[in-house]
């Protein structure tokens, strides 16, 4: 990942005249909140009728639980629009949820044990029943608690006009969609390793409720009565308290970067490789799927990763399928928490800041990952969760030791020429001024929002309940006092409405039982 590589790149790609191809970029935005009642306790109530159906409205849905909604943005070509419609999406919902909040932080709250929380449901048809199933199987294997982690996902691509004269000028003559493909998983490798930056810069989850562990023993720190910590933790969400898959550490099956056959090739084996463990599970038992299979991963999602290279899927279609036969459409990160600073939970300038980054890891040499760079890879990204903010902390590159700090102002330096490349199509700068922000914060690391958080919590003597309540409820008056967006208020009644009548015609579509539609859905070929 050499700086020179990099202002190479750049330098050609400008003096080429393409920069302007780079407003052709999209971003779109997913974003997991939970609801909670007035007590801070996760909400028991279904998933608002109001608010449409969750398996057929396209913006306004529902995660693990049926009380962790899910916020989706269409994409667009400036973060700002994609923020504009994210807040018009959780002023409609917070219109209409009566006496509940959304959760501010990605860290749940009182969490009443397993039974406490909900699995989402999708209706009676095959594709409802079949979510619901996937959801239930994550419960057996993981625990329900995990699943209820809320965060933001950040999806980015790049135009076919950027992809076609980038193509021309490289002077590559592959079919254009591999050599997309090819050069999106250039990014992602590179995302990869350096993705121990996002939540050192970003995390907000140093504090968790201790009914979050509900009794398990710990090595957190206790930070009051009610709540634990990490002194220079980043991010526990992203750490070894949140959701990870074990069994694929343990079988050696891991998602393999090197391109895209590869990739889907790895994903398909632990799709279709048996796991004794969840066997004893068992998979329909009594009549009912406690899961959808007995595997190592029972569909492509449940794979954790901090990034993910998707295409838009087609119906029912595999998402290994669609990939296999359509190439990378786009790249979704995965690492954000919930910003508990902003009522939106993600803001402008860590989004400007993710999008050069993107676009310096495409320009960024990108070698296949080994296994010893895999392991230092996913020890730099626990130790940044759980010590980030640790003086004199130091991460491995390559068998070598590199402070924390250091590594990351080499990164913002070789960042620059990219920043300066984004810029020559905005005369405000966005990102060379968030690129200096963060520089600040790589100094300073009582800036980041993890150091915020305890900072706060300590100056208020709040536990860490208290302090996610009250922001909730300065998010919740900040969403009150928006004036009402009467054309999306529209738009959005309208797609509930229609949500709910395109889930009743799903239902009355079915032509399978449920057991044929699962077995027709795994033999996709």
């Amino acid at each position: 990942m050499s700086t020179p590589n990099v202002e190479r790149c750049v330098a050609r790609f400008a003096a080429a005249g393409l920069a302007p191809l780079l407003k052709g970029s999209m971003i779109g935005l997913e974003k997991e909140s939970l609801r909670v009642n007035s007590d801070g306790k996760i909400a028991q109530t279904p998933h608002p009728k109001v608010l449409g159906a969750a398996l057929t409205h396209p913006y306004i849905t529902t995660d693990y639980s049926e009380a962790l909604l899910e916020f989706i943005t269409p994409p667009f070509h400036r973060a700002s629009e994609a923020l504009h419609f994210l807040r018009d999406l959780q002023q409609f919902v917070y219109n209409r949820l009566d006496e509940e909040l959304l959760w501010a932080t990605s860290m749940p709250c009182v969490v009443a044990g397993e039974a406490g929380i909900p699995i989402a449901q999708y209706g009676s048809s095959n594709a409802g029943m079949m979510k619901t199933i996937y959801r239930r199987g994550l419960g057996q294997r993981y625990g329900r608690v995990m699943q209820v982690i809320a965060g933001v996902h950040f999806n980015y691509s790049f135009s076919d006009a950027f992809w076609q004269a980038l193509q021309q000028l490289e002077g590559d003559e592959r079919p254009l969609q591999d050599y997309v493909s090819d050069r999106y998983f250039d990014l992602i490798r590179n995302l990869l390793r350096l993705g121990w930056l996002i939540p050192y810069l970003f995390g907000a989850s140093p504090a968790v409720c201790k009914s979050f562990l509900a009794g398990r023993d710990s090595t957190l720190e206790s930070f009051d009565e009610y709540t634990y910590y990490e002194r220079y933790a980043t991010s526990l969400r992203m750490g070894d308290i949140g959701y990870q898959n074990n069994k694929e550490n343990e079988s050696g099956i891991k998602a393999n970067y090197d391109n895209l056959g590869a990739y889907v090739d790895s994903l398909s084996c632990a799709i279709s490789t048996p796991c004794p463990e969840y066997e004893a599970i068992g998979v329909k038992v009594a009549g009912e799927y406690r899961q959808l299979n007995a595997n190592i991963l029972q569909i492509e999602n449940e794979y954790y990763s901090t990034v993910r290279p998707k295409q838009l899927l087609q119906g029912m279609e595999k998402p290994t399928l669609a990939l296999r036969r359509r190439g990378v459409r786009y790249i979704e990160l995965r690492s954000l928490d919930v910003n508990a600073f902003d009522p939106l939970g993600i803001n402008e300038t860590q989004m400007v800041f993710i999008e050069a980054l993107m676009l310096y890891c495409l320009f960024a040499e990108s070698p296949p990952i080994s296994p010893q760079e895999r392991i230092e890879i996913d020890q730099n990204e626990m130790l940044v969760a759980h010590r980030g903010r640790e003086p004199g902390l130091e991460l491995l590159w390559h068998g070598q030791a590199r402070t924390l700090r250091q590594w990351a102002l080499t990164i913002c330096e070789a960042m620059e020429p990219v920043c300066r490349l984004l810029d020559s199509q905005s005369p405000q700068r966005p990102y060379q001024q968030s690129l200096a922000r963060q520089r600040k914060v790589i100094d300073n690391p009582e800036l980041t929002p993890s150091a915020r958080m305890l900072a706060e919590m300590h100056h208020s003597g709040e536990s860490f309940f208290e302090f996610a309540r009250r922001k909730s409820l300065e998010h919740q008056w900040y969403f009150a006092e928006l004036p009402i967006a009467e054309e999306q208020e529209r738009m959005l009644s309208e797609l509930a409405e229609r949500s709910l009548a395109r889930q009743a015609e799903i239902e009355a579509e079915d032509r399978l039982d449920l057991d044929g539609y699962l077995q027709a859905y795994f033999n996709q070929q």
